[in-house]
């Protein structure tokens, strides 16, 4: 058997060779994208009359033929064919003879490539959509019922000031609508057509490149050859919108895991999503959680790995280009089990609002609220902060909280401070008086979950 390029050559490569430099192992994922990419190839050429049209039909009806048997697992792949591309050449030849040879006619490797993973890309992309809409439908769903459940908010993982849980949770619907639109934009790069580049310089035949573009569902033909062969900027693009996208779950996984935890008893992880230990038969780990927060690991790995396969690479195509389909496929089984297991997690998980806020009444996460008080009695709002940490620290002292303080201690600080004082530390008060535009008052969450609604498929 000799190679479909093997006429320059005196030497055949030994099979270990062959296994080393074979991507048919991985690229075998393209098969339908490949087979599309040549019927819309070979149609154009029959419409350029570059082929006849018996021709077009004799290798359009043997790549349909190929097709239904790639969907049926009926096809068998050779490593000495090296890759997807001259893997169904080659069966081709099988099912019509010579006539397949014809295919590659006006057409290289390095464009049908590209054009093969900007097919695939721009379907995954598609489907990241969706997937984010499912974990952000499961995240609404929650908030929609916890308007008025108050919870602790935090920065530096210390109490801070009580918020809605609904205001928390959405904050993650935001993160998720952000990293929707920038797989939404990255499109315009994906959904552009390098069929027809050639090996680097196009063809001296008179084909029709925006034709194929056309045939293909592409919005967009490449202008520069050189740059339609060489270009990964759309994978290295997917990869960093998938990485941001990863690291928002891994954000919340981790607060999910803390919540979950004997310490905080905020949530119940339903058990389908959830382990046990082989030793300690009362432990219930939160195992699919800490996976997707292991798993954006690997997806950063994968852009750093293309990002530092492209940064030495002179035009147009290298044969270290191949190592760009293992990271992209790895990241997209990657996503698309992440995002169904945070929308099944999510939407199955139980909330403990009791807990929740029991946990704002003995703390003093109240104590901005005491500070804006004395503010809004006329105290330069310095001040006032100094009052209130005096009084913290009076309560520290004296195993107190702020509500917990008899007026008279109250009056020993500040004469500003009357009775009205309690309601006002109250965490409800707190949470429901915080009205401004994305604040967590509970006014202004309803407003923010219309504004969320807005963002979901219609049928939400």
């Amino acid at each position: 058997m000799s190679k479909l390029w093997g006429g320059r050559f005196e030497q055949t490569a030994s099979e270990w060779v062959d296994e080393f430099g074979a991507s048919i192992h991985f690229d075998a994922q393209l098969v339908l994208e490949d087979i599309e990419g040549s019927i819309a190839h070979v149609t154009m050429l029959g419409e350029q009359h570059i082929l006849t049209t018996d021709e077009v039909k004799q290798i359009v009806a043997g790549l349909k033929t190929l097709a239904k048997k790639a969907q049926a697992n009926e096809l068998t792949f050779n490593v000495f064919h090296e890759d997807i591309h001259m893997n169904l050449e080659a069966l081709l030849h099988e099912e019509i003879g010579s006539v397949a040879g014809k295919m590659h006619t006006a057409r290289s490797r390095n464009d049908q490539v590209a054009t093969d993973m900007h097919l695939y890309l721009k379907r995954r992309v598609l489907e990241t959509i969706e997937g984010i809409e499912a974990v952000q439908t499961a995240l609404y769903d929650h908030a929609a019922q916890n308007v008025e459940s108050i919870m602790p908010g935090y920065t530096h993982l210390q109490r801070a000031q009580p918020v809605s849980l609904a205001h928390h949770l959405l904050a993650y619907f935001w993160m998720l609508e952000r990293d929707k639109e920038r797989f939404s934009d990255s499109l315009k790069r994906i959904d552009m057509s390098p069929l027809g580049a050639g090996a680097l310089a196009g063809t001296t035949f008179p084909i029709d490149r925006h034709r194929s573009a056309e045939l293909l569902g592409f919005a967009n033909v490449y202008p520069n050859s050189l740059d339609a062969v060489s270009d990964r900027d759309f994978i290295l693009e997917f990869l960093s919108n998938a990485s941001l996208l990863m690291m928002h779950l891994s954000r919340f996984c981790e607060e999910l895991i803390l919540w979950s935890s004997e310490e905080y008893r905020f949530i119940t992880i339903s058990d389908v999503f959830s382990t046990g230990s082989s030793m300690m038969p009362q432990k219930k780990n939160p195992d699919m959680a800490e996976l997707v927060r292991g798993k954006s690991g690997r997806v950063v790995g994968n852009l750093m790995g293309l990002l530092t396969i492209m940064k030495g690479l002179p035009l147009a195509y290298n044969k270290d280009l191949q190592e760009d389909k293992e990271g992209m496929f790895d990241t997209v089984k990657t996503l698309q089990g992440s995002l169904s297991i945070m929308a099944g997690m999510i939407q199955d998980m139980t909330f403990h609002t009791d807990t929740m806020k029991q946990a704002t009444e003995r703390d003093f996460s109240n104590a901005t609220e005491l500070a804006d008080y004395l503010t809004a009695k006329g105290m330069p709002f310095r001040e006032a902060h100094e009052v209130t940490g005096t009084l913290v620290r009076y309560c520290i002292d004296h195993r107190l909280y702020l509500a917990e303080l008899p007026i008279e201690t109250y009056h020993a600080h500040s004469g500003l401070i009357e009775q009205d004082v309690y309601e006002a530390l109250s965490p409800v008060t707190a949470v429901k008086r915080r009205n401004s535009y994305g604040g967590t008052g509970f006014d202004s969450v309803r407003t923010q979950l219309s504004e969320a609604k807005a963002k979901l498929p219609t049928n939400v």
